[in-house]
This record gives structure tokens, C-alpha cells and sequence, in this order.
């Protein structure tokens, strides 16, 4: 593959980032959603020998923000934008911070180095192929789902907090208080397009209940199915936390839920995934030795909270892409559902 990709200054850039003597492009990856950027396999060459953990080949996410933007939806206006410039300030406060707290258990890619520079942002990551975790999954397996359902419960069990208690972690600061790329106060314009009725009157509402939970966690904040990197024994390993930030551990779990189940499934499996999810909520808590007394808590808790999180993220597809396909019956009903208790209070 060329380094055409690459103009020789940002190799050299990407080089002394991570701590090697010269960098070359071995591939591309994809482009980044909406024209920021792009990422990249690249080779680290003739590397400093007593550089802890030397890869050989690692993963480069360059974020060059467009001149011109187009969104395929339509959303181009500068909220959109000034949402995606804030996500890498968060991806490199993430990587950089709190990221570093995450074990095996919650495994995600290490940082080998990053910086934001004047015309964007680069963020040289750890490359989980070479790493073992080399396949990519459209739909899952019951051992797959486990997988996944796992890392997520260790990962809110890694961050969980109780409101009512002082808190003395400030890797918390520097992330957006509110994960999630679909929360209210993120989205004002899908909030207008909306046409009025119940769910736009009640949007504030549900968002409140959300936020207002006693225990909180940091939600990776886009726990879709495709941000999961699978090992051959079905381990897996997550990725992009452009939108990784405060939340209930649930607001992550309906989501990749929509991500890999159709209606049906959803309501068929729904049980069974609530079940398993907080049996490893459990255990991950009781690992860490931490909230073990408030384990019947958050579980009452968040499971409360489970279609109040499926209600919040159709009101944003509501506005964001009427007609999409995770506005099934089952989203539909769990929707309903909540718009009626909350009428009724």
C-alpha cells in the first residue's frame, strides 16, 4: 500500500507519537463516519528495543474534520459538527484517562500515542487483529452474545457509582457528563423535526429519568455490534469511545440489543438477556469488592430503567430517520409502554 494515504509529515508525526524511528501504511481501513478522516493499519519500524510492548503493526485513527459537510441524513449544521469536534476531545480524554482502568475483562485497545493537533486529531491504538481479535460478527451466537453481554457488565461494574455517596474519581471529569451520541441535550434540532404528540411532549421526562438514576456507570456509548472485535474462542474486545460518558448501565444494553435482534427476537430473547446481563452485573460487582450491599438496588434499578432506555433512543430515531429499521413493533411497544406510565403519573 502506498503512503499516499499519508503525506510524509504526518508519518513522521505518527512516528514520534509512537516512539519509533519511521512509520509506512500497510492498508486502509475505512473512512471515517461523515468524512472526518480515515484508519489505518501501519507498520513501526526499527522501533526503540526496550519500548515496552513494541508492536509491529498498529492501528492509526486520523481525524481531519471536512470543509464541506454532508451528512447522509441531512444533518450537516454546526451542532452536528461541534458534537463530532467534542467526540475526539472525549475519545483522547477516554484513552488518556479512564480507559487505563480497564482490565481483560472489559478489554479494549491499548493507547500507544495521540495528540490533537491543529488540523485534527490522531489517535494510534493498539491493533487488535494482530492482538487475536481479528473477526468481525453481524449477527451473534449464544456464545457470542455472552461474550459481549460480559464485557459490557465488567465494564459498567468497572465505573459504577452511587449519587448519594462522595466520589473522589476525577477520570470522570474530562468525559462528557451524559454519554451516548443520541441524549436530548445533544440532539435539539432531531428534537424539533419531530412532529408533535406524546413522545416530543414526554422527551424531557424520559431523558430526566436517565439521568436522574442513582447509580450511574460510564456507558461506552455506542455498543453496537459492529464496535466489537471477536477473538476465535468468541472473547471480544470493544472499540470507538467517541461517545463514552456518564449514564445507567442499561441506556448501552438496549442499544446493542438493537443492534443484533430484529423484533421478534427482541421481544422473544428479552427475558433471558435482562436475566444474564445482571447475573454478570453481579458477579462483576462481587469481583471488585465494591456496591456488593446495593446489588438488589441497581439491578431494581436498571431494570426499571430498561424501556424507559429502548423509549429515549426511539424518540431520537424519531427525529434523526423516520422510518428506520430499529423502529420496530417490539421499540414501538417498549416506547408505549412508558409513554403510558408516564401519563398516567
Amino acid at each position: 500500500m502506498s503512503n499516499e494515504l499519508l503525506n510524509q509529515q504526518s508519518l513522521n508525526r505518527i512516528a514520534e507519537l509512537a516512539n519509533v524511528d519511521s512509520v509506512s501504511v500497510a492498508e486502509a481501513i475505512q473512512s471515517l463516519w461523515s468524512g472526518y478522516g480515515q484508519i489505518l493499519r501501519v507498520r513501526l519500524e526499527n522501533g526503540n528495543p526496550e519500548q515496552r510492548d513494541n508492536p509491529q503493526t498498529a492501528i492509526v485513527k486520523m481525524v481531519s474534520p471536512p470543509q464541506d459537510r454532508n451528512h447522509k441524513y441531512g444533518w450537516s449544521n454546526d451542532n452536528s459538527h461541534q458534537r463530532k469536534l467534542l467526540s475526539y476531545d472525549n475519545e483522547l480524554a477516554w484513552y488518556q484517562g479512564a480507559g487505563l482502568q480497564c482490565t481483560e475483562d472489559c478489554r479494549i485497545p491499548q493507547m500507544i500515542g495521540g495528540a490533537k493537533q491543529d488540523d485534527g486529531w490522531i489517535f494510534i491504538l493498539e491493533d487488535l487483529d494482530a492482538a487475536g481479535f481479528s473477526l468481525r460478527r453481524n449477527h451473534v451466537s449464544d456464545s457470542q452474545l455472552e461474550s459481549c453481554l460480559s464485557w459490557l457488565a465488567d465494564f459498567h461494574a468497572e465505573f459504577l457509582h452511587d449519587r448519594k455517596e462522595p466520589t473522589t474519581d476525577v477520570l470522570h471529569d474530562k468525559l462528557w457528563p451524559t454519554g451516548t451520541y443520541w441524549h436530548l441535550a445533544t440532539r435539539p434540532d432531531e428534537l424539533k423535526a419531530m412532529d408533535s404528540g406524546p413522545l416530543k411532549q414526554l422527551a424531557p421526562r424520559i431523558d430526566e429519568l436517565l439521568k436522574s438514576a442513582r447509580f450511574q456507570t460510564l456507558v461506552h456509548g455506542d455498543a453496537k455490534l459492529a464496535n466489537f472485535c471477536f477473538a476465535g474462542d468468541d472473547r471480544v474486545a470493544a472499540v470507538d469511545f467517541q461517545y463514552v460518558g456518564g449514564g445507567c448501565g442499561v441506556k448501552d444494553l438496549a442499544y446493542f440489543v438493537s443492534s443484533c435482534f430484529r423484533d421478534d427476537e427482541c421481544e422473544k430473547r428479552e427475558a433471558e438477556i435482562l436475566n444474564r446481563y445482571f447475573g454478570l452485573l453481579r458477579s462483576a460487582i462481587d469481583r471488585r469488592g465494591l456496591h456488593s450491599e446495593f446489588k438488589d438496588e441497581i439491578e431494581a434499578e436498571w431494570r426499571q430503567l430498561y424501556p424507559v432506555a429502548w423509549a429515549d433512543f426511539y424518540r431520537f430515531l424519531v427525529g434523526w430517520s423516520p422510518g428506520h429499521w430499529k423502529m420496530h413493533g417490539y421499540s414501538t411497544q417498549m416506547t408505549q409502554r412508558v409513554i403510558k406510565k408516564l401519563e398516567q403519573e
